[in-house]
């Protein structure tokens, strides 16, 4: 069992600040900015991609209206939401989980930059990718 659906069935303490039948939200331990929160589903999906559609829009509603909430109360300027989808783009814990980190300043802890790349082709990568 993931050490989310351990926090989902009590197993393991946490600091959820919100939860339905079908989702919780609870304080990110390792706070990046004050108020950093995840939203997850409680039943286990590996990750954004195979959520069904059903959960992921009773989930991203939840996140919006907790965003606002965070925002509100605690100040931020801004909110940061994000979803690493496998090792590579960051995912850690394998349990789907919106990551909700509010925005204080652009001298804050968190970092998310995007460097210039390779130019890509547009017209290829479209007729890859359309329908």
């Amino acid at each position: 069992m993931c050490i989310f659906c351990k926090i989902v069935a009590n197993e393991i303490p946490s600091s959820c600040i919100y939860e339905d039948e079908t989702v919780m939200a609870f304080l990110d331990i390792s706070q990046v900015t004050k108020g950093h929160t995840l939203v997850i589903p409680k039943k286990h999906y590996d990750s954004f991609l195979d959520c069904d559609k059903e959960t992921l829009a009773h989930l991203i509603q939840v996140a919006q209206m907790l965003a606002n909430r965070i925002i509100e109360r605690t100040g931020a300027k801004g909110m940061n939401i994000l979803s690493n989808v496998n090792e590579i783009a960051g995912q850690s814990v394998h349990h789907f989980h919106l990551h909700l980190i509010p925005r204080y300043s652009s001298d804050d802890a968190c970092k998310i930059t995007f460097n210039e790349s390779e130019t890509q082709n547009l017209d290829e990568l479209k007729t890859i990718l359309h329908s």
